[in-house]
């Protein structure tokens, strides 16, 4: 059962019992992430989620740890362009400890700054990961074309540039701005009694005030071939792939998820064999959606090596031009049915993945589904809803991509291939 109230101060509480469990799970979501940042702020929401952790009035950041591990528990957190989130897990019994130290976390970091100016260091490192992760890389650049102009164009990380400009003060302001009880959800999962929980979330989380600048708008996109070559002295070139998608919760991102899933999405997936097992072109080859509020992407990639990367492309634009011609079949759709619906209840059987759904749920579209309702979502799309998202999903006239690799001087031959001349 899911139960939705609010403490004194605003912050929404979203909670799921689930009995047979001796654990629970809890998440702080933040409407925070890089859609919200402005000029100077870019990477702000992730380095905050940082530090964070490194020390607060009451707490050490090796005390916060200690804290944890000395009731067994996992503490941790994400950033992404929509939110922030703070999560956990602990056995039922030391569910307050849990919300003792996210709540310290929130409530009274320090954000000194001599642990500012050593994390720039460790975020500055981070991006020079993803920078030498090709695949992390092509699915950057080919998002931030994709939506060329807005604000999911933005990089979660930000620029080193500036992070290294990020000071106690500009934090500060942006934690103000928007860490405040009317932009928070608290999702707990798991074994709780709820009455005790609420209490344990009242005397714990003492925000106060309204969030300004939490109403931003993203999610515009522009029709067009976007194509960006990243070269770089590699094994493999990294091909990815966006097309339009959809925005969460709607009928036709249920549809994309079931139509990627036969696409790209499995091991019996078109992509998986006809450009792995048929051609033998690639160890990796994919497709994924993502969902945002408004607005979302279809998401190929392939990773093959330089002299089969044009032949890779070619097959991957010929692919989504049989898909656009004839669609996937009863039987695919039936068995993707089948696959959608195994991956969500194992996912479920988790408290730390049904925390994690029902409070990215609340925090962004205000509601949140139940575990039948998602079920009854996946079965009830039909081929109708599938050939109907086809036209859009398959336009070849609004694609960006990026390749990243051994490509210098190649920008007119992949555009062309991209474009599907």
């Amino acid at each position: 059962m899911i139960f939705r109230d609010r403490l004194t101060n605003g912050v929404r509480v979203v909670s799921e019992y689930m009995p047979g469990y001796r654990s629970a799970a809890m998440g702080v979501w933040i409407g925070a992430g890089s859609v919200y940042e402005s000029g100077g702020e870019s990477g702000a929401a992730h380095f905050i989620e940082h530090m964070l952790f490194k020390g607060t009035k009451h707490r050490t950041a090796a005390k916060i740890a200690e804290d944890m591990d000395a009731v067994g528990g996992n503490l941790n957190a994400f950033t992404s362009k929509e939110c922030t989130c703070f999560y956990g897990r602990v056995l039922d019994e030391q569910i307050g400890v849990l919300a003792d130290v996210l709540s310290d976390l929130l409530c009274d970091s320090l954000l000194a700054d001599e642990d500012i100016e050593r994390e720039k260091g460790v975020v500055c490192e981070e991006i020079l990961m993803v920078e030498d992760t090709p695949e992390d890389l092509a699915g950057e650049v080919a998002v931030s074309a994709f939506y060329e102009g807005d604000p999911l164009a933005k990089p979660i990380l930000g620029t080193k540039k500036s992070v290294r400009a990020f000071t106690h003060e500009g934090l500060v302001r942006y934690m103000d701005r928007l860490y405040r009880p009317d932009n928070m959800v608290i999702s707990v999962a798991g074994s709780f009694e709820r009455e005790s929980l609420l209490k344990t979330l009242e005397a714990s989380f003492r925000l106060s005030g309204s969030a300004s600048g939490a109403r931003v708008a993203y999610g515009a996109h522009t029709p067009a071939v976007r194509v960006r070559l990243v070269n770089k002295n590699v094994k493999q070139v990294h091909i990815c792939m966006n097309l339009r998608g959809f925005p969460m919760d709607t009928r036709q991102s249920y549809a994309l998820l079931l139509l990627s899933n036969a696409f790209g999405g499995s091991m019996s997936s078109r992509l998986f064999q006809r450009i792995r097992e048929e051609e033998g072109l690639a160890y990796s080859v994919y497709s994924y959606p993502t969902a945002y509020k408004a607005s979302g992407c279809f998401t190929l990639y392939a990773g093959t090596g330089v002299e089969n990367a044009e032949k890779v492309a070619r097959m991957m634009v010929k692919e989504v031009r049989l898909l656009a011609e004839n669609g996937i079949t009863p039987e695919e759709l039936q068995r993707a049915k089948q696959q959608l619906a195994a991956s969500f209840l194992l996912s479920q059987e988790s408290t730390s993945g049904r925390a994690s759904a029902i409070g990215r749920a609340e925090l962004i579209r205000g509601s949140h589904l139940t575990e039948a309702e998602i079920l009854e979502k996946i079965s009830s799309v039909t081929m109708d809803d599938i050939n109907g998202i086809l036209p859009a999903v398959c336009d070849l006239s609004d694609i960006s991509a990026a390749v990243v690799g051994r490509c210098k001087g190649q920008d007119e031959m992949y555009r062309a291939i991209f474009a599907g001349e």
